[in-house]
């Protein structure tokens, strides 16, 4: 299972106020499992998850098969996402349980897992820009609360907006955008917080949408994020929009799907955004329904706007691409008749190939 995460239905969830308690059986379950470290490593590394039979597999620059690490997905969860750092050797691997979202701490170089947050459920937000830290959403339904959670165990509080959704690391340690909504009707706030929060300041707000998945470019200059209309409809049209990083110069760049949970990423050299379109947007169905989307991933030019469609599927949807480091490929989960796997693009040559004949998701680069 590989969930949609709708901004409109995280904000209605984080206003209930009934407690709930992860499962920590779930710890136990995966500290059995008899994993073993990948055969091989690099500088650069890059894995899929493979549901059958279910691991991490690592592949070279070349997408070779180069390693995997067995790790069997709980039972009653599904997996939700997986997030790679800017460098390290950490992998937060985010869970749909029965009792709700936990995060777990995979080292690729020791096949250890562990799960920082126990008490109570955890939500992934970001990544420290030194990848010694995750940002977790933290018990969401009884005292809410930001915190920064170490790889070494170690945790500490965010004095930020309890009812922060969206959370992004600039390059300038401490420093992050954090994104919050003060009710359903009433859009949300972008704001950049310094010294882990002690300091904060407004970029951008939009009374009439959620800012989602603001992302810093690679130089920091610029930050680009998702436009979702604040509606009751879980599946929308939305706009990729970019700004100075100071908040100056908002500008819509293209239509781009809302609701799913795709995020735009940089180009490398940050002069390009990829992101997910929706090419049917006059289906009522596919409003209300996720499997009902046709989607496809196009390039947009920072400063020209020029559009490229890399993708060209007539039916099923992409999900949310990501840049290999030397921007010459995107790789990308596919879903066609509930089938999802990852494909590449090599965008100098316009090739489209699967990765593997398995079925697969959630594909991570990382700098080690």
């Amino acid at each position: 299972v590989y969930d949609d995460y709708n901004p409109a239905c995280i904000i209605s969830f984080m206003h209930r106020r009934s407690r709930i308690t992860c499962c920590f059986l779930l710890f136990s379950f995966l500290f059995s499992c008899n994993t073993q470290p990948p055969q091989t490593s690099s500088e650069t590394g890059f894995y899929v998850y493979r549901f059958d039979p279910p691991a991490f597999v690592e592949f070279s620059k070349d997408f070779q098969v180069v390693g995997e690490i067995p790790f069997p997905i709980p039972p009653n969860c599904g997996l939700f996402n997986v997030f790679s750092p800017p460098v390290g050797s950490f992998l937060a691997i985010e869970l749909s349980c029965p009792n709700g979202q936990t995060v777990l701490l995979l080292d690729v170089t020791t096949a250890s897992v562990t799960q920082p947050i126990r008490d109570s459920d955890s939500h992934f937000l970001a990544w420290t820009s030194d990848g010694k830290a995750t940002y977790l959403k933290v018990d969401s339904l009884g005292d809410p609360h930001i915190a920064r959670v170490f790889t070494d165990g170690a945790q500490d509080m965010v004095p930020v907006n309890v009812f922060t959704y969206d959370l992004a690391s600039s390059l300038n340690d401490g420093e992050f955008t954090f994104t919050f909504s003060r009710g359903l009707g009433q859009g949300s706030e972008l704001w950049l917080a310094k010294h882990e929060g002690k300091i904060v300041e407004s970029l951008h707000s939009d009374p009439y949408n959620y800012i989602s998945f603001a992302r810093f470019s690679p130089d920091g200059s610029q930050i680009t994020f998702i436009k979702i209309p604040d509606t009751q409809t879980p599946f929308t049209l939305g706009e990729l929009w970019v700004m100075g990083e100071d908040g100056s110069n908002p500008r819509k760049l293209a239509d781009a799907d809302a609701g799913h949970g795709y995020a735009a990423h940089w180009s490398p050299a940050g002069k390009r955004i990829a992101f997910v379109v929706r090419e049917n947007p006059e289906d009522e169905e596919a409003n209300q329904v996720s499997n009902a989307l046709i989607s496809n991933v196009y390039i947009v030019a920072v400063e020209s706007g020029a559009l490229t469609q890399v993708t060209h599927l007539e039916e099923g949807r992409v999900e949310t691409p990501f840049w290999s480091p030397d921007g010459n490929t995107l790789v990308f989960p596919v879903v066609i008749n509930d089938r999802m796997e990852v494909r590449i693009a090599d965008l100098r040559t316009g090739e489209i190939r699967s990765l593997i004949t398995e079925s697969a998701c959630c594909p991570a680069w990382m700098r080690k």
